[in-house]
């Protein structure tokens, strides 16, 4: 026999009192909020890689309250470049990168070029950003793929480009994904991501970058 909210059972002939029905109506409670642990899950795929991260990222912040750094962590890469080839290879930790040049500037396009990479490198870091924080804000995502795009111009630097950037400008970057979060909860991540995103941030402000040259054999440095 069906209950009603309260929680009694309506009567054999299905009658209800008018005065309790209308209560119930005004006191309905808002539709509750699809969170990433309660809502439910069409395709189990990234949905369910969210909840990892999630547990992974509270076990981070729990090691890292009991255990604090006491200095930055120094991050490094380096590249090599490949005899007769030219193609550079990127060493970072036990990863390696290929970066190449198109065939018709000496090279065998065996991988993207630095330019590309970095735009690259932006989406990456967009993209797990707004993993970690969708975790953290407990907003599910079933589908997430972050598009960027720059402009590059052939002529900077030659006569009459003076002043055009040597460097790719005029970046943009679009999210595609989807949820069952609301409009609200979506902004909330985008502005999150771009307040923590540390390659977003690297980009968007000025740094300072220090070098050198050593020349092989010669103890000094140039």
């Amino acid at each position: 026999m069906p209950t009603n909210a309260a929680g009694s059972r309506s009567s054999a002939s299905g009658s209800t009192d008018p005065k309790k029905s209308a209560a119930g109506r005004d006191s309905a409670p808002a539709p509750a909020e699809e969170l990433l642990e309660t809502a439910d899950d069409p395709r189990p795929g990234l949905r369910a890689y969210l909840a990892v991260k999630r547990a992974a990222l509270l076990a981070r912040r729990t090691a890292l309250r009991a255990d604090p750094p006491t200095a930055p962590n120094r991050l490094r890469a380096r590249t090599t470049a490949e005899e007769r080839s030219g193609v550079r290879r990127i060493r970072i930790r036990h990863h390696q990168i290929l970066s190449d040049s198109p065939a018709d500037f000496a090279g065998y396009d065996l991988g993207p070029a630095s330019p590309e990479i970095q735009l690259g490198v932006l989406s990456s870091c967009l993209t797990h950003i707004f993993l970690i924080q969708a975790a953290d804000l407990r907003i599910p995502l079933d589908s997430l793929e972050v598009e960027v795009e720059a402009d590059q111009d052939p002529r900077a630097g030659q006569k009459g480009f003076e002043q055009v950037p040597i460097y790719p400008h005029n970046i943009t970057y679009t999210v595609h994904l989807t949820s069952p979060a609301s409009k609200e909860r979506i902004r909330e991540l985008h502005e999150t991501v771009e307040r923590a995103c540390p390659i977003y941030n690297l980009l968007a402000n000025p740094q300072n970058i220090s070098g050198r040259v050593v020349l092989t054999g010669s103890p000094e440095q140039i």
